[in-house]
């Protein structure tokens, strides 16, 4: 119940690729930091951030098939 209310979002091209591309965005900078540290807990903390928003990038197909 709680996939099929999020179906207007991913079922909207527009929608879904502006926010595709701010989670690319996002992904980048993620990525940027997870370069950049060297301390442990931001390293995991970045790779953490990135496995939430490539499932984020998802949602679509994960929504359509479930919801």
């Amino acid at each position: 119940r709680l996939l099929s209310k999020l179906k207007p979002l991913v079922n909207n091209k527009r929608q879904w690729d502006a926010l595709n591309d701010y989670l690319d965005w996002v992904i980048v900078q993620q990525q940027a930091n997870l370069e950049q540290n060297v301390d442990m807990v931001h390293i995991h903390k970045a790779q953490g951030a990135i496995h939430f928003l490539r499932r984020l990038k998802k949602l679509r197909d994960e929504v359509n098939a479930h919801g």
